[in-house]
């Protein structure tokens, strides 16, 4: 009886990516990028830097690198940031080293980031981007998740159905569009995403070396 060969399983070096997802407030994207941080191992939620003061609960460096407007500033002038955007009031931003150095060791970055944010970082690192934009299955939806949370006035929940009147404007500036009628199948579709993405040609680095070996 011959010996059965023993198969492997090839692991191919590939490139990091940029996995952003933006929406309106209020529909359910901090849910689905929980779950997705929970989910796969592979992903992790880039940091920002913030002048936006700590909430209770929040951590330095792991929920966002809290900084003063002065050091925000000269960082912007430093040219540490690869984006950054003014919202509500505070600034964010993308420190640049930390995603330069985790793309090309492979590693995947997760954003929570508004369309300017998109829109700077695809100008920026464009094949490394992935956008994903979520809608609401109704406007009148939208408004009732907001008003169902009980922690806004009325002022601050006609600023944020403003605001997210805008933000939808910009659907269209996006890769993938997901309607989140349904928060298990909505997750399914954003999981589909970046699966499809990591197997693109371009971003498998290893593939080159891996097929010379097989036509040999």
């Amino acid at each position: 009886m011959a010996e059965q060969q023993s198969l492997t399983r090839p692991i191919l070096a590939r490139r990091g990516l940029m996995f952003i997802l933006s929406s309106p407030s209020g529909t359910g994207k901090t849910t689905i990028a929980r779950r997705l941080l929970r989910e796969d191992g592979e992903i992790v939620m880039s940091v920002s830097v913030t002048t936006r003061p700590p909430r209770p609960g929040e951590v330095d460096g792991e929920d966002y690198h809290f900084v003063d407007q002065a050091e925000f500033d000269r960082m912007v002038e430093a040219g540490e940031l690869i984006e950054w955007a003014n919202v509500f009031g505070h600034n964010y931003g993308t420190p640049k080293s930390q995603i330069k150095t985790g793309l090309k060791e492979g590693r995947d970055f997760l954003f929570d980031i508004d369309w300017q944010g998109t829109q700077q970082l695809y100008q920026r690192m464009e094949t490394d981007v992935v956008r994903v934009f979520l809608l609401p299955p109704s406007i009148g939806e939208l408004e009732q998740r907001l008003r169902g949370r009980g922690t806004d006035s009325e002022e601050v929940i006609a600023g944020r159905m403003a605001r997210a009147r805008d933000e939808i404007s910009h659907w269209d500036g996006y890769d993938y569009v997901v309607v989140n009628d349904d928060i298990d199948a909505c997750f399914e579709k954003v999981r589909t995403i970046l699966d499809a993405e990591r197997m693109r040609r371009a971003r498998q680095t290893g593939l080159v070396d891996f097929t010379r070996g097989l036509m040999r």
